[in-house]
């Protein structure tokens, strides 16, 4: 019998086992991570927001990646840690689909910054005297709203087009609500959600990463071509914007990848694999950034020291 998902009360996520004893574990390290992401992204954003001097297009980017984070990161953490504690994997339907908009929303919001950041650092690097006449107020305000609204946007759709599908079964093989697995559910037509799924996918991911190389290439143009001192600026400015790329990538793509799981291995990746820990790395990488940067050194002398130890948490 076909159902339409409006009309399907709750879904049931299958991925979940009776751990026993051993979920109270399980979730006093998500816990950890999660109040880990809160407090460091928290504490960078209101540095940022409190020194007037730090309110440059560079940090104002930061700033709207640090807050993605808690965006995603609160879509995410607080679900697993009600799922894991609880003996009973259901949710309901109008609440599975605000986490499928919130996580990829979320998603595409990291992608659009962190190509919008690449943006910056090659007018920064590349055309230095026009930095402060091409990255204006309003034209940083717009990048960052864009940023913002289009990933909304295209979930949004997303969404509705999924919740529209008539569904012959109601039970997710994840420990959280995914998009592809409630269209597999579907027993009608899918070939517009599929069809969609590749736009949005080429929108929020390939179209980002082709501006990401696009600048990147000019930017490695300019250090082979200019003195060492140039090189090593553009290298300590532009790593861990690439670290943070790739790791969030791997995460990504690692996802995808993912089989259902029917093991306890299997449950452990999923709740503690790069899903979970590549926003915490990310969070601390840009804080690397951030404490790098000469004008938070200057601020705060004695923040530098901190490095190795945050660096321990990676």
């Amino acid at each position: 019998m076909k159902l339409n998902s409006s009309a399907v009360s709750h879904f049931t996520l299958s991925a979940y086992m009776d751990t026993g004893p051993w979920r109270y574990f399980f979730f006093l390290i998500v816990l950890c991570l999660y109040v880990l992401i809160v407090l460091s992204n928290v504490l960078l954003v209101v540095v940022i927001c409190v020194n007037r001097s730090l309110h440059e297009p560079m940090y104002l980017f930061l700033c709207s990646l640090f807050v993605n984070e808690l965006y995603g990161s609160t879509g995410l953490f607080p679900f697993l840690l009600l799922h894991i504690l609880s003996d009973s994997h259901t949710v309901a339907a109008p609440l599975c689909f605000l986490q499928i908009f919130c996580l990829f929303s979320y998603g595409g919001a990291e992608y659009l910054n962190l190509a919008v950041m690449s943006y910056d650092r090659y007018l920064a690097i590349c055309h230095p005297l026009q930095y402060n006449t091409h990255m204006t107020v309003n034209k940083t305000a717009a990048l960052i709203g864009v940023t913002w609204l289009w990933p909304l946007l295209l979930c949004l759709v997303m969404t509705s087009l999924s919740e529209s599908l008539h569904l012959c079964e109601n039970v997710i093989h994840k420990v959280y609500c995914d998009n592809y697995s409630v269209v597999k559910l579907s027993c009608s037509n899918t070939s517009v959600n599929n069809v969609y799924g590749l736009f949005i996918t080429s929108v929020s991911i390939l179209s980002p990463l082709t501006l990401i190389l696009f600048s990147y290439v000019k930017i490695l143009r300019v250090c082979f071509s200019g003195s060492s001192q140039t090189r090593q600026k553009a290298v300590a400015t532009c790593s861990p914007h690439l670290v943070s790329l790739l790791n969030f990538s791997f995460g990504a793509f690692f996802e995808i990848l993912q089989s259902s799981p029917s093991s306890l291995i299997h449950f452990l990746v999923h709740v503690l694999s790069w899903e979970l820990c590549s926003e915490t790395k990310a969070a601390v990488q840009e804080s690397v950034w951030l404490v790098k940067a000469s004008k938070v050194h200057w601020m705060y002398p004695d923040a530098e020291r901190m490095l190795p130890l945050m660096s321990l948490v990676l």
